[in-house]
């Protein structure tokens, strides 16, 4: 397990989108992260969230093709094979218990984030992808749960760097020709008000 403090946590919990997919997260690393969540603030603590575990070869392949990757990256149709996460969480809601807690969703999910960050693993925050294919592919029953977030987990295999926000304001992120990925971030005197 890898140490450090909470910034340096932050620090190096970035989005990342290529992994070294052969290493594998592994189904009790993903236990240890929702039981880490498990334990964070809830609205009302309903704790109406529940977690679809992702962990096998044939499941990842399945999943995968549900996800869109980056949509600042327009011509790049995500990460190629030997290069994709080895897991995922799928986060849900109860519908039974809670409705519309997506501020849960963003507590619960960048809790994992940084304990996948402190295992020595990364992943990315993705909300945009097939909502309907996924439920099926994963056995999800839509009336009873909404799925809202899926965290793409892994080792990271692409180098993140954060960068100041140009002139220009552009926040878009990039990538050079060597595949490094690039976030621009805002200074904190910007964002005081």
């Amino acid at each position: 397990m890898k140490t450090g403090s909470l910034r340096e946590l932050a620090e190096r919990c970035r989005s990342y989108r290529r992994f070294e997919e052969e290493e594998r997260i592994g189904e009790e690393n993903l236990k240890d992260l929702v039981d880490l969540a498990r334990l964070t603030a809830s609205a009302a603590n309903a704790q109406a969230l529940k977690f679809r575990l992702v962990f096998t070869e044939e499941e990842c392949e399945k999943l995968f093709p549900c996800i869109a990757w980056a949509g600042a990256l327009p011509d790049w149709d995500g990460p190629e094979k030997g290069e994709r996460p080895s897991g995922y969480i799928v986060i849900c809601c109860d519908l039974h218990l809670g409705k519309n807690k997506l501020w849960d969703d963003g507590i619960t999910a960048q809790t994992m984030m940084l304990g996948a960050v402190e295992k020595g693993f990364g992943g990315c925050m993705i909300g945009s992808f097939k909502h309907e294919e996924a439920a099926q592919v994963l056995g999800i029953d839509q009336e009873s749960y909404s799925l809202d977030l899926i965290l793409a987990l892994g080792k990271p295999k692409e180098e993140v760097v954060l960068v100041p926000v140009k002139e220009d304001g552009d926040v878009r992120y990039y990538r050079d020709e060597n595949q490094v990925h690039y976030v621009p971030k805002r200074a904190l005197e910007e964002i005081l008000l």
